[in-house]
């Protein structure tokens, strides 16, 4: 059973009850990620994540941790392109706990001056170890590529440079100015009492005042033709592809989930069984959507030998332009209507991920969908739908690429999914510098 309402601050709640379980997940996810930061502090969002759990006038960094770990609970947090989640999963005999752990870390953190500078070697460690990834070099590279100057391209962890630059005044202005009730939503999932949980929500959110009604506001983004090759001494040559894709809540993306689970999902899927089982040109290959507000795309990864770049790319062109052109069978389409019904029902097995899919979508869309909507959803996915996805998606083939590897002839690569573009060479970055 689902509820929503507004505290009188501003704070808008989302509530899922599933009377059979004895555990209940809490998180407070605020519209603010990597998306919303200026080019100059790159890299906060994610850092005032970490400063968050570093201490506040009651407890300490240890005693945060230490409260919900001693009653079997987790405590975490994650930042992304254009949301921060903080979060406790624990047994539904401690919703106050965790609730007041929650407020406590979001609304009373210290910020004290010298664990902010420790947590700078804590952050500087971790874009280390990102550098040290090459799935994660290529991300970071094909989000520029893709979104060039916006600041979707910007990476959600910054610089090196940058994380050196933050100071206290730096952090305690961008969460006044970012870190609102009206920005935010509690999404709760689990087992509970509807009295108790509203009069909690008062008692510990309640007095989170800020008269900043700050609500972000997304400019056209564009989709960049291009592409960007990193060197890094690795054995694999690690590709990744983009298409136009669909963004965050386009009625759309049914159709567009529907022939990705055909096209690239999976190890039933044409890229897997061509790429990989009929040709043996990679381990891993797949492809993925990710939509963002107002802009979406569609991305094909692949990890291969760099001897068979050329061959691979060569196909996965070839495949896209089949699949623009000869659609899916009847068979296909009703087979992955089941499909993704299944997928999206057993992604919805624990209350950790009801919670976090309730609050995002409550917090773009000031809605919810219950799942018999968004299985009706499914089931009304159209030849048509299909269609106007095929063209809108997969009919102008491949708009952009990054690589990541050495001694590879990207321009070669280039010259057969990227007709008449200019490539962007990162060759010459190094070091710990991210793109």
């Amino acid at each position: 059973m689902y509820n929503t309402y507004t505290l009188k601050n501003g704070l808008r709640v989302v509530t899922e009850k599933i009377e059979y379980l004895n555990s209940v997940s809490v998180g407070v996810m605020v519209q603010n990620g990597s998306r919303n930061e200026s080019k100059e502090v790159n890299g906060i969002s994610h850092f005032i994540e970490h400063m968050f759990f570093k201490g506040t006038d009651k407890r300490t960094s240890k005693g945060i941790m230490e409260e919900i770990e001693n009653v079997g609970g987790q405590i975490n947090a994650f930042t992304s392109k254009e949301a921060t989640c903080y979060y406790v999963k624990a047994l539904n005999t401690h919703l106050e706990l965790s609730l007041d752990i929650l407020s406590d870390i979001m609304l009373n953190a210290k910020f004290d001056p010298d664990e902010i500078e420790k947590e700078k070697g804590v952050v500087v460690e971790e874009i280390n170890m990102s550098e040290d990834s090459p799935e994660d070099v290529l991300d970071d590279a094909h989000s520029k590529v893709c979104f060039n100057e916006d600041e979707l391209g910007y990476p959600i962890l910054g610089t090196i440079p940058l994380v050196k630059s933050f100071t206290r005044e730096k952090i305690l202005k961008f969460i006044d100015e970012k870190y609102t009730p009206f920005n935010s939503v509690i999404s709760i999932c689990g087992k509970f009492d509807d009295k108790e949980l509203e009069d909690l929500l008062n008692k510990y959110f309640g007095e989170w005042k800020n008269d900043n009604k700050y609500k972000p506001e997304y400019s056209k983004t564009e989709i960049q033709v291009g592409s960007a090759y990193v060197k890094k001494e690795i054995e694999q040559l690690h590709i990744s592809l983009g298409l136009q894709g669909l963004p965050y809540g386009d009625e759309n993306n049914y159709a567009l989930v529907l022939l990705n689970n055909i096209f690239g999902n999976g190890a039933s899927s044409i890229l897997f069984q061509k790429v990989r089982e009929e040709l043996g040109l990679c381990y891993s290959i797949a492809s993925y959507l990710q939509p963002f507000q107002e802009v979406g795309t569609l991305n094909i990864y692949a990890g291969l030998n760099r001897n068979y770049g050329e061959k691979a790319l060569e196909v996965i062109d070839k495949e896209i332009k089949l699949f623009s052109k000869n659609g899916i069978t009847n068979e296909q389409f009703q087979i992955n209507k089941e499909k993704i019904k299944a997928n999206y029902i057993l992604g919805l097995e624990s209350t950790s991920s009801r919670m976090f899919s309730n609050a995002k979508t409550f917090l773009f869309r000031n809605m919810i969908k219950t799942q018999e909507e968004v299985i009706k959803k499914i089931d009304n996915i159209s030849k048509d739908d299909i269609q106007y996805v095929l063209k809108k998606c997969f009919n102008n083939g491949i708009l952009n690429a990054a690589y990541v590897g050495q001694d590879v002839e990207y321009t070669k690569l280039d010259s057969i999914i990227l007709k008449n573009v200019k490539a962007y060479d990162n060759s010459d970055i190094s070091g710990k510098q991210k793109l």
